[in-house]
């Protein structure tokens, strides 16, 4: 008998350690609706792995159960096996009927008077594992409308699992592919796009950019996302400025010393690795820019983790600045040197006069503070006039300068 009972296995890698989706509190009260519905003693969902049945929901009509949620039970695993096989009914009003059923040890020892059992089939064909029920009496009310209400909540029990299980698939998926990413010898591409001084349109720095040609194609942004999304970012974080730092060494050797930013996350700074990772370089060039869309969970935690940075000259960023609503709570309390202004800002600046305001009224904020203005996504010569009349310390856009290799970057410079 293959009863093709594993799997997730591949899902995992190997992992039996499963994520249970279906353990929530809506299948809970599934079970225990139909337990209480048809005057069971005992319901509960098990989980088919290597040849064992575990436990993953119960529900009792007294305080006591033969088995605990992930305990493997012997009382599961004969039964389902007799089901499955054909040697039981799915349906036993009195156990004192079938023979078979008397054959089981656990029947008498229990006692079992009354059984109900189905299988947890997945939309791929496999059982996961069954739903139960039983009583220690017999009960001759139990018939096939109780079996099939039964059998319509396996049913949407298989389909939470089968939900979660293609949740498993593709974050499983997207592990592989940063991790793959972190871990290839070959270092991201690297970008830099200059950034000019308004008022003498000389380049005072540039902001790197990884870049990835791995598949499938697409924007940075989207692999730094899904590096998010499995607990990777910091890594993948990482390589990216260990590989901007090195490729800018050249241009820091070549004449005046000019700001470099490099993209940066909370987390990645409150893990403390930065501090490493610009040894060697000169720090007081160096601006960890923090986006606007990043969430900062505690300000206390992270502004000690930015001091021994910022007492080795490093200077912050606010990026994306006027983009969202936590702008100005990162701007009070981190304090950073430098505020970029977002491309939905400066974007048609020059005949929008609300885009005007709101940029003006950051302008003014970073003269009080001396906070240096940046504005993003410079794209014409109408938006640069009037973020230089505005008072804008600096800006990069495609008008200026569009991200460039570092060769090519010396060519600016030179």
């Amino acid at each position: 008998m293959n009863l093709q009972t594993q799997p997730r296995r591949d899902v995992l890698s190997g992992s039996p350690n499963i994520i249970h989706a279906f353990v929530d509190n809506c299948v809970e009260q599934a079970v225990e609706l139909v337990r209480s519905r048809l005057q069971m003693d005992i319901g509960f969902i098990s989980e088919f792995i290597d040849d064992r049945l575990f436990v993953r929901q119960m529900s009792t009509k007294c305080g006591w159960s033969p088995a605990q949620v992930s305990d493997s039970i012997a009382l599961a695993e004969e039964y389902f096996r007799k089901i499955v096989g054909g040697e039981l009914p799915e349906l036993i009003p009195d156990t004192a009927a079938i023979p078979k059923a008397m054959e089981i040890l656990v029947t008498q020892g229990l006692p079992i008077g009354s059984h109900m059992g189905v299988p947890i089939r997945l939309r791929s064909g496999q059982i996961y594992g069954t739903f139960c029920c039983f009583n220690f009496r017999a009960n001759a009310a139990l018939d096939e409308r109780d079996l099939q209400m039964m059998k319509v909540v396996a049913d949407f029990v298989a389909y939470q699992i089968d939900v979660d299980l293609e949740r498993l698939r593709d974050r499983s998926d997207k592990t592989k592919r940063i991790q793959a990413l972190i871990q290839s010898s070959e270092e991201p591409s690297i970008v830099y796009q200059p950034m000019f001084q308004l008022s003498d349109m000389t380049l005072i720095g540039a902001e790197a950019l990884a870049r990835f040609k791995e598949e499938p194609q697409r924007a940075p942004d989207k692999w730094f996302m899904e590096a998010d999304e499995v607990g990777l970012k910091t890594q993948l974080e990482i390589k990216a400025a260990r590989s901007a730092l090195a490729r800018y060494r050249s241009l820091w050797k070549r004449g005046p010393l000019h700001y470099l930013g490099i993209n940066s996350s909370p987390e990645t700074i409150t893990e403390g690795r930065m501090l490493e990772i610009i040894e060697g370089f000169p720090a007081e060039k160096i601006i960890l820019e923090i986006t606007e869309h990043d969430y900062v969970e505690n300000y206390d935690d992270f502004s000690y983790a930015l001091a021994p940075l910022r007492r080795r000259g490093v200077k912050i960023a606010i990026d994306d600045a006027g983009a969202g609503y936590s702008s100005m709570c990162h701007i009070l309390n981190i304090r950073p040197d430098f505020i970029k202004l977002d491309i939905s800002l400066t974007r048609n600046i020059n005949s929008d006069r609300w885009r005007r305001a709101l940029a003006r009224a950051l302008i003014e904020f970073g003269q009080d503070t001396d906070c240096k203005i940046i504005a993003e996504g410079v794209e014409t010569e109408g938006e640069m006039g009037i973020l230089r009349e505005l008072g804008v310390h600096a800006a990069q856009g495609w008008l200026l300068g569009r991200p460039v290799p570092i060769e090519e970057l010396w060519r600016v410079v030179i």
